[in-house]
């Protein structure tokens, strides 16, 4: 998550195909790179696991129609149609990743 969160920093031009027209994309692109590194950090603290983790699942699930509409595109923003029906199933992987984390642990460290 921390890695897909800097690229969005690093090119955004990848991910500006995937926010639709009239969308402010370069708010949505940088809010969403710095939502995914902060979430990806919490998963890493313990106190904030259970927030990040349930955070990464929502979020997943608010990129999966994206991922599959860029499926569905002429030329995918993710690069070939190969890797964009790849990371369709990828989403759900991270999905349930998150969730078992989630279920998993407590809202907060026990002090």
């Amino acid at each position: 998550m921390v890695l897909a969160g800097v690229a969005h920093f690093i090119n955004p031009d990848i991910y500006a195909p995937m926010i639709p027209d009239g969308l402010p994309k370069d708010a949505i692109n940088y809010s969403s790179g710095g939502l995914e590194i902060a979430l990806g950090l919490g998963v890493f603290i313990p106190r904030f696991r259970w927030w990040a983790t349930l955070g990464i699942a929502l979020l997943m699930v608010v990129f999966l129609p994206v991922h599959v509409i860029d499926y569905f595109r002429d030329q995918p923003a993710i690069g070939s149609k190969t890797v964009a029906l790849i990371r369709i199933p990828l989403q759900f992987v991270l999905i349930g990743w998150a969730w078992a984390v989630h279920r998993k642990g407590p809202r907060t460290r026990e002090a």
